[in-house]
């Protein structure tokens, strides 16, 4: 392993700093006017997060497995692992499947729909992001299936919608820059709503949630993130949250649910697959950001996570 130790800089608040690492791009937004009745099937986007928000009139959102959920406006509802589902006029009506549907394209990131017949008005501001981090990556797997905010405030409402007023103007009016802050807005939205339900969400007793609330936990497993090629062991983990080496280690594997070094390698190995499936990187590169002193020992890491020796892939990145 390297013997060379990064600084870790001071980390007081371990889930945000996953927040922080959340990383999404390529955000596509749709103004939807829909008039009653209507009805859309929106497909399944797998690594992607959808999001819908509700800026006039009421709607249905349905996913599979889960009880319909009444959108009210200023209503935020995000589908964090992109499954497939559908939104609908309250009075119920036929689905027409979203790729069935014209739009006019105002520009590359923002789309306007028009649809349905004569009846009531209802108006969506709806957004796809792709997710792009591992820490994202265990973080959304916690989260249930559609999250709704529902309760805005007068504050929150004011904020709400001066964001989709700049979003909409950033989209219809293509300046330099306008992509970085389209997806800065985007990020805005989701971690925002991301924030809220953990904020609602009760403590527990274990698991990796419970592990980064932990006071002592939350800073080893936000040290790991942050620095994955330090020197990591049971000593200098445990230093990191001034505990006992036999202290940390209990507790670490009793919330998290594996020992730490297995965690450290675990971590590491699902950083390098991603860089592997989306950059032509060298093995040798790898094996140094990540701490290890040789390409054997990476890739004999490699191939216990993931079962088979590491190599660079021209697999697209998904959209």
């Amino acid at each position: 392993m390297n013997s060379v130790s990064r600084d870790v800089p001071e980390l007081s608040d371990p889930l945000g700093e996953t927040l922080h690492q959340l990383r999404l791009h390529g955000s596509l937004y749709c103004r939807s006017e829909l008039t009653a009745p209507w009805g859309i099937g929106m497909p399944a986007m797998p690594n992607n997060m959808m999001f819908h928000v509700v800026t006039r009139g009421v709607c249905i959102l349905e996913v599979p497995g889960e009880a319909p959920v009444l959108m009210r406006q200023g209503s935020l509802a995000l589908v964090p692992r992109g499954e497939g589902h559908v939104v609908r006029c309250t009075g119920g009506s036929d689905v027409v499947n979203l790729f069935d549907l014209p739009v006019e394209t105002v520009s590359e990131r923002y789309e306007i729909l028009r649809h349905g017949g004569e009846g009531e008005l209802t108006q969506l501001t709806c957004g796809v992001v792709k997710i792009d981090h591992v820490a994202s990556e265990r973080l959304i797997s916690l989260l249930p299936p559609v999250l709704l905010l529902d309760s805005w405030d007068s504050v929150s409402d004011s904020w709400l919608q001066s964001t989709l007023r700049f979003i909409a103007q950033e989209a219809n009016e293509p300046r330099p820059g306008g992509e970085t802050i389209l997806t800065h807005l985007a990020d805005i939205l989701v971690i925002y709503a991301i924030r809220t339900w953990l904020e609602s969400v009760p403590d527990k007793q274990e698991g990796w949630l419970a592990a980064m609330r932990d006071r002592q936990i939350g800073r080893a497993l936000a040290a790991i993130h942050k620095a994955p090629g330090n020197p990591w062991n049971v000593e200098s983990l445990a230093a990191e949250c001034s505990m006992s080496r036999s202290g940390f280690s209990a507790r670490f594997t009793k919330l998290v649910g594996e020992p730490a070094k297995e965690y450290v390698t675990r971590w590491r190995m699902q950083l390098a697959k991603r860089r592997l499936l989306t950059e032509p990187v060298s093995l040798a590169t790898l094996a140094e950001e990540l701490g290890y002193g040789s390409e054997a020992a990476f890739s004999r890491a490699f191939k216990r996570i993931h079962g088979h020796a590491p190599a660079f892939t021209t697999v697209a990145r998904p959209d």
